[in-house]
């Protein structure tokens, strides 16, 4: 992901989950919150919880996203921190359907360049 850095700590996690904006669909919650530490890019950060399924599972709902992101990284706007989180139906979705459900929520969230 060239404009795109992963969010891994706890603390960003739960300040995105306070501070943020949500929005859901079928598949995905997406959480958005500004970006004060680095203005100019985006970070993003998946979770998916065990009761999606066993770590196989997890893993692909998890790629799934992430692969759908980079894909279309240029269409979304920058200096914001990004969460998504996987619903339990996120377990049999396709990637096209998963690219879909992403973008459906960031256009929810009026995050997409025009």
């Amino acid at each position: 992901m060239m404009f795109t850095e992963s969010l891994k700590s706890n603390i960003d996690f739960k300040r995105v989950y306070k501070k943020g904006i949500s929005k859901a669909n079928r598949y995905l919650i997406m959480y958005i919150c500004d970006n004060d530490s680095q203005p100019g890019k985006n970070r993003l950060g998946i979770s998916v919880s065990k009761k999606v399924g066993n770590s196989v599972v997890r893993h692909r709902v998890k790629r799934l996203i992430k692969e759908s992101y980079r894909l279309s990284e240029d269409m979304f706007n920058s200096g914001l921190d990004i969460v998504v989180v996987a619903r339990d139906n996120a377990k049999v979705a396709c990637f096209g359907e998963m690219q879909s459900a992403l973008l459906h929520v960031s256009k929810l969230l009026h995050i997409l360049k025009v």
